[in-house]
């Protein structure tokens, strides 16, 4: 018997692909983490590339970093720059990247990617830099409009967030948003209507639950 939840997702899928498709951005639809992968590492394509990626918890919990290692690629792992020298040798590395691979804090029914960052040093790279940046998002994530997104943001993941991140904020302790200003992670919302460079921003929706 078909699960009703997956033929929803389908369905969502393909009206958020084709309106994807439409602001110049590609869309793709992988029923499971480990087929999303395989579709990831396809996109990233043949020869050694290199790849970062930023804070995201369905890409760090999924293991695609080692499965990127595994292929060959330079994988450009964040975590082992520290120091400002290192910081910013880190900051080139990425902009230049091959790859800039992230999730996304919510993505619309029409196809808009919704992110709301407190260094904004995720989107960023979204923006400006990498060659192609490929978007790993479940369908937990999708919403029906910007509104909507921006509420889902600051009252699921921002705060989940808050918590992992050990931040005292009033949404770490209460679960919903308090429109703080002070030690406040919500500092750059970014709305990504449409790619200026067709087919550079590139997003795989998962037909599970994924990351926050």
């Amino acid at each position: 018997m078909t699960d009703p939840k997956k033929t929803f997702y389908v369905n969502q899928a393909k009206t958020i692909i084709a309106r994807l498709a439409k602001r110049k951005m590609e869309g793709y639809y992988c029923e499971d983490l480990e087929d999303a992968k395989r579709k990831v590492l396809e996109l990233i394509g043949s020869g050694k590339k290199t790849v970062g990626y930023g804070g995201s918890m369905t890409i760090d919990h999924c293991g695609l970093k080692d499965d990127i290692t595994a292929a060959g690629h330079e994988l450009i792992v964040r975590e082992s720059y520290q120091t400002p020298e290192e910081q910013k040798e880190l900051k080139a590395k990425l902009a230049c990247s091959d790859t800039f691979l992230m999730s996304t804090n919510a993505i619309t029914l029409d196809g808009e990617l919704v992110n709301i960052d407190g260094m904004g040093n995720r989107v960023c790279y979204m923006i400006y830099g990498p060659a192609q940046v490929i978007v790993l998002a479940g369908m937990n994530k999708v919403t029906t409009t910007v509104e909507d997104a921006i509420r889902r943001v600051r009252n699921t993941a921002s705060p989940a967030n808050a918590v992992r991140l050990g931040c005292q904020t009033p949404c770490a302790q209460t679960g919903r948003c308090a429109d703080c200003l002070p030690h406040t992670i919500c500092c750059e919302e970014v709305i990504t209507r449409s790619s200026m460079i067709p087919g550079r921003i590139k997003v795989v929706l998962v037909g599970e639950e994924l990351g926050y």
